[in-house]
């Protein structure tokens, strides 16, 4: 059983299954120039609301480590999720440039219209990672699903070579799993990571 806010805007209504903090535990499995990658490691990820048409999203992930050694940083993200939509002279930005007059707010019958023939609502995800990269992907939500793809990656001269990812969330049995794909370091796309996450109290 999910329990929702109820003060939620409506645009979040698809994401709402994601709301709250996720803890659990995940495989890694890439090989990429000559190099083979695998362990376990240990990922928490908040998805949280602050009353914008979008969710806050920040993940840890940690290499889990043997008795007596430390931990690994693995990835440090953050960002946010909202539903793909035109911007309106009424919605605020860029930057600081406040909304050009006043709008009611949307209604569920607002995000109905943005329904895709698949039956999904379309999404837009920008995540930030500590290493210098910058990933915008597009996808689609489908009820307790979410499948998205990267549109364009950024990365800073001195992070590594990171072409290309898509991602998978799901909602399983009360669990939030996840499926992570990425074209690094000269390989091409391939799966290199999943987790299990349970939700925290």
């Amino acid at each position: 059983m999910i329990d929702l806010p109820t003060d939620l805007p409506a645009d979040l209504a698809p994401l709402s299954w994601l709301l709250g903090v996720w803890e659990g535990t995940g495989v890694i499995e890439y090989e990429a120039g000559g190099h083979h990658f695998t362990g376990e490691f240990t990922h928490r990820v908040s998805f949280s609301h602050d009353g914008g048409p979008f969710l806050n999203y920040a993940a840890t992930a940690w290499m889990a480590a043997e008795e007596g050694e430390a931990s690994v940083p693995l990835v440090a993200e953050s960002g946010f999720w909202r539903l793909s939509r035109p911007a309106l002279p009424t919605d605020p930005g860029p930057a600081l440039l406040p909304p050009i007059g006043t709008a009611p707010a949307r209604t569920v019958h607002d995000v109905e219209e943005l329904r895709s023939e698949r039956g999904g609502f379309p999404i837009e995800v920008s995540i930030a990672h500590s290493d210098g990269g910058l990933e915008l992907y597009l996808g689609e939500v489908n009820g307790p699903r979410i499948d998205i793809a990267s549109d364009a990656i950024v990365r800073a001269a001195t992070a590594k070579v990171y072409g290309a990812a898509s991602r998978m969330y799901g909602l399983v049995d009360g669990h939030l799993l996840w499926a992570w794909d990425i074209a690094a370091l000269g390989t091409e796309m391939r799966s290199h990571a999943s987790a299990r996450l349970a939700r925290m109290p």
